[in-house]
């Protein structure tokens, strides 16, 4: 019965660590990476202004084959609504907050949980017909969702998004 109640309470302890250690990790994360697409800036900024694009070059899209999506509203305008719904990528909504032309496109990503995070594309001049395009979100976790700070690296999607947009450009 000892040897039953120290394993009771090792297990415990072990499942708390992560609840502890959430209270003190960051509640704001920030992640992205930025790439150079031999294109020039205007149709680099055409195509990724379109959030249905993102189905093409997205790490999570390409990731979950039984992602259903609807769309509300005109793609590539302020108030396009993307929402999605799949096995390994959950259930959430990207709405299409601020457009400057050819050179920047920002929306809000909400994911069912927490305050709803920023998401960015923007494209600057890297060249002749050359294009530096950084891919980028900001946002705030809720606790214990913050724990997740410290152990989910999402640049390295962010990476493999952009070289895959790069691919798809540059065909």
């Amino acid at each position: 019965m000892k040897t039953f109640k120290k394993i009771v309470i090792a297990l415990l302890i072990i499942l708390a660590i992560p609840f502890i250690i959430a209270l003190f990790a960051p509640k704001e994360f920030k992640a992205g990476s930025e790439i150079v697409i031999n294109r020039p800036k205007e149709e680099v900024f055409s195509y990724i202004r379109l959030i249905q694009n993102q189905n093409n070059f997205g790490t999570w899209q390409l990731s979950d084959p039984s992602i259903k999506t609807t769309t509300e509203g005109v793609d590539g305008t302020v108030g396009f609504v993307y929402r999605w719904e799949g096995e390994k990528t959950g259930k959430g909504t990207q709405v299409i907050t601020a457009i400057r032309e050819n050179e920047r496109m920002e929306s809000e990503l909400d994911f069912g949980f927490g305050d709803p995070a920023q998401s960015y594309f923007t494209v600057a001049d890297a060249g002749p017909s050359q294009t530096r395009v950084t891919w980028g979100i900001e946002g705030k976790s809720p606790y214990p969702f913050n724990f997740m700070n410290l152990v989910m690296d999402m640049n390295k999607d962010f990476e493999e998004g952009l070289t895959n947009l790069k691919n798809i450009l540059e065909k």
